[in-house]
């Protein structure tokens, strides 16, 4: 084993190693939120809130951490999240990502605001998902839903939480910013992390040079140090669901949409002929206050009817997934603590924080005296949420 790995035993165990290996404008990338970080806690104390009623004498013996989404069975409920500019923290991360999970069997979704090509994605992990920031520029919109088809892969998720660029007051203050701004403060940074300067940076830019925002159009994105970065991510205060329903007539694959908490977006979505719903608040990155997916999830499960609803954001602990699937979610998906493990060592890392959470699951199903996760409802649970 990996000798970062010796002492990691949960999944705030990454963040703990990943603090001290990362550079701080980095760390503060991935780690922080937007403003007051409202919703970014209330993601943890939404879990928190609901306790279990656990069935005892069951004979669990014959337990199953398998999950069934979209037709297929995956090893656990859960998967990768899609994490922006993954490369940046951990070497060649966002592959190392989609190897790790297609080693672990569970699905991956990669970014659109990754800074390695889709294609080199969908070829390490023919059953990745691209997750896609529409660009602002709508006649650009169908040339790169082209380029994800070709590419090969069957799902695509559209974020839709993100009109505007956000307030990160935190990234300010840690001295990150894309584009890229070399300076001094940076420098030291990156002096005083040796281990990520030639493990990751150095190696980054040595063998593969510069890195762009591969994926945000059809041809290649602006360079990570260019001033001209904020034109990927800007110009959507246009978009509607008008678009996202001619994307559903163009794509012929699965297309579910990401960042919906309202109910109602949920029937719209429904109702458009989306295929599934991930709930989110985006890791608590967009709008500060914010409820979390875990409080809303079973009005947008009434909403949703028999469409797949699944959440992320705050999960940490094999008992967040097994109470986000009580109430009704379909699958649940993980991102910070992944892309920590990818940092601190790669695909081992990242194996290693799956098969903590996928244990964690194992041994939680029996203590609650389920044999699947099917088993699970309401019933095990009481607590603000529900109304127990």
């Amino acid at each position: 084993m990996h000798r970062s790995l010796r002492r990691i035993l949960s999944l705030d165990d990454f963040e703990r190693a990943a603090a001290s290996y990362l550079p701080r404008p980095v760390f503060a990338y991935v780690s922080g939120a937007v403003e007051d970080c409202i919703s970014y806690r209330d993601n943890r104390a939404a879990f928190e809130e609901l306790g279990f009623v656990p069935r005892v004498l069951v004979d669990v013996s014959k337990r199953t951490t398998k999950a069934a989404l979209f037709g297929r069975e995956w090893a656990a409920p859960f998967g990768v999240a899609p994490m922006g500019i993954s490369a940046l923290s951990a070497y060649r991360g966002d592959l190392v990502l989609a190897r790790a999970a297609a080693k672990a069997d569970i699905p991956m979704a990669m970014s659109g605001s990754s800074l390695i090509r889709l294609e080199e994605i969908a070829k390490a992990n023919p059953l990745a998902w691209f997750q896609a920031y529409l660009p602002g520029d709508t006649t650009k919109i169908m040339p790169l839903v082209d380029r994800v088809a070709a590419a090969g892969f069957s799902t695509l998720v559209v974020t839709v939480d993100t009109a505007v660029l956000s307030n990160r007051e935190n990234n300010i203050r840690a001295g990150f910013s894309t584009p890229l701004r070399p300076t001094l403060r940076l420098a030291w940074d990156g002096v005083t992390h040796p281990r990520w300067l030639f493990g990751s940076f150095l190696a980054t830019f040595l063998r593969h040079g510069m890195p762009h925002f591969e994926n945000s159009f059809a041809e290649r994105g602006a360079p990570i140090l260019s001033r001209t970065v904020d034109r990927d991510f800007t110009g959507r205060a246009h978009l509607n669901w008008k678009h996202v329903e001619e994307i559903r007539a163009h794509w012929k694959g699965r297309l579910v949409v990401k960042g919906i908490v309202a109910p109602e977006d949920a029937r719209i979505a429904r109702e458009s002929g989306m295929d599934g719903i991930i709930v989110s608040n985006h890791g608590g990155r967009q709008l500060d206050g914010t409820v979390s997916a875990l409080r809303v999830l079973p009005a947008v499960l009434l909403e949703a009817r028999s469409m797949p609803v699944m959440i992320d954001g705050g999960i940490r602990r094999g008992t967040d997934v097994l109470k986000a699937l009580a109430l009704g979610a379909a699958f649940v998906w993980v991102g910070r603590p992944f892309n920590y493990a990818a940092a601190i060592a790669g695909e081992e890392g990242v194996l290693h924080a799956v098969e903590i959470l996928r244990g964690e699951i194992d041994r939680n199903m029996a203590l609650l005296g389920v044999n699947s996760l099917a088993e699970l409802g309401p019933h095990h649970l009481m607590g603000g949420i529900h109304g127990g």
